[in-house]
């Protein structure tokens, strides 16, 4: 069988995703991939700043992933920037220093052309379904939120207010204030007067989280149940009812107690606070039951492009 070979990297504010895959007509197949947290947006990202460090840690991981593609012979790479880098005033230089280090083009997207990804790998994934969703993937620099059904989105938008930003602004103290709490819950209000219409327009009944913190919600849900996701899986249930106890308990601890959580990710245990305090405040909205967790999201969204792309018979 033909099929052609590509590498797609996610250079997020908080983690850098490296995803090899053999492309076929309706399908991919997974050759390897790989999450690294660099913390691109760390000690910056409220200076509009990539810092030296981050840097470093940045180009380390290119290094890696770069050594990894030639490995496998690939030669088409699709790589992606997102809120860190097109944010930061010395974005430019750093998405030249890339190209000169690695040959990699990195294309800096903007929040729009984010959100549609993210709305791609979602409904790649089968996560959606004919009743209309609302969906989000917590980032570290930005939120994307979605809202529509498997056919099509009616509304997107990307909003500045990733996990590291509320991290830096809200989150002093371990545990978290209640009055800390507040301030948060008055900032997303303030920041989220758009999404809070949309919502009202469009009533999305279902609530669709992609990756990163929604991943590690369900992960921590399954070790509860003591059961093991399967890996072939692409969406899992998380009921809201169990969502808002772990949430309460999240607040209550400290980073090591957090840790100690089965299930936790190492790499999302600082921000998995703020982000369960902004999923609480967009379930205040959204009457959903469930949140469905797409272990898909912008990669897969740039693989579902790629697929359509090649094969453009079957878009």
């Amino acid at each position: 069988m033909n099929f052609k070979k590509a590498a797609v990297i996610d250079m997020g504010t908080n983690t850098f995703h490296l995803l090899l895959v053999e492309l076929h007509e309706d399908s991919f197949r997974t050759i390897y991939k790989e999450k690294v947290a660099v913390k691109l947006g760390q000690g910056g990202i409220s200076k509009k700043q990539l810092m030296p460090d981050a840097r470093k840690r940045a180009y380390h991981t290119l290094q890696h992933f770069h050594n990894l593609i030639k490995g496998e012979g690939i030669n088409d790479i699709f790589a992606f920037a997102t809120s860190a880098v097109r944010n930061a005033e010395n974005g430019p230089e750093f998405v030249q220093k890339i190209k000169k280090l690695y040959n990699i083009e990195v294309n800096v997207i903007d929040g729009e052309q984010e959100a549609q990804l993210i709305y791609e790998g979602i409904k790649f994934s089968g996560s959606l379904s004919d009743s209309t969703s609302l969906m989000m993937d917590i980032g570290g620099g930005s939120v994307e939120f979605i809202i529509g059904n498997n056919v099509q989105s009616f509304w997107k938008q990307s909003f500045e207010i990733g996990g590291q930003r509320m991290l830096d602004l809200f989150h002093y103290h371990d545990p978290i204030l209640p009055e800390e709490m507040d301030k948060l819950e008055s900032y997303l209000a303030e920041k989220l007067h758009d999404l809070v219409l949309a919502i009202h327009k469009f009533e999305p009944t279902e609530l669709v989280g992609a990756s990163g913190t929604f991943d590690t919600l369900s992960d921590i849900y399954f070790a509860s149940l003591k059961q093991k996701k399967q890996k072939t899986q692409q969406t899992f249930d998380l009921p809201s009812t169990e969502f808002y106890k772990i949430a309460k308990q999240l607040v209550t601890l400290n980073k090591q107690e957090r840790l100690d959580i089965p299930g936790m990710i190492p790499m999302r245990v600082d921000m998995i606070v703020v982000a369960s305090l902004l999923i609480t405040y967009i379930l205040k909205f959204v009457p959903a039951q469930h949140l469905y967790c797409s272990t898909y999201a912008l990669k897969e969204g740039a693989i579902s492009q790629l697929i359509r792309k090649e094969c453009p018979v079957n878009s």
